[in-house]
């Protein structure tokens, strides 16, 4: 009888480790750095932002229309 109850034990004590192994296994650990939230365990899967480098004169616009507004001044000038 004392085998019966041991391998029952051994039994019990090996099904809670593969539970808590998989329990562990599947829930990842976060780590919030510089506002990103690392590692996921989805962040393979995650849609990645990409944001295009834009011109490097920020105001193009505005220098036109300062170019414009001066070329005016010169013509009203003369």
């Amino acid at each position: 009888m004392p085998r019966k109850n041991t391998s029952h034990l051994l039994e019990l004590v090996g099904c809670l480790s593969l539970a808590a192994t998989i329990l562990v296994g599947s829930t990842g650990c976060q780590v919030s750095v510089a506002g990103q939230t690392l590692p996921s365990p989805y962040y393979l899967d995650d849609d990645v932002q990409y944001f295009p480098a834009g011109p490097e004169f920020k105001l193009p616009r505005e220098a036109a229309a300062l170019r414009a507004a001066r070329a005016e001044e010169k013509l009203k000038g003369n």
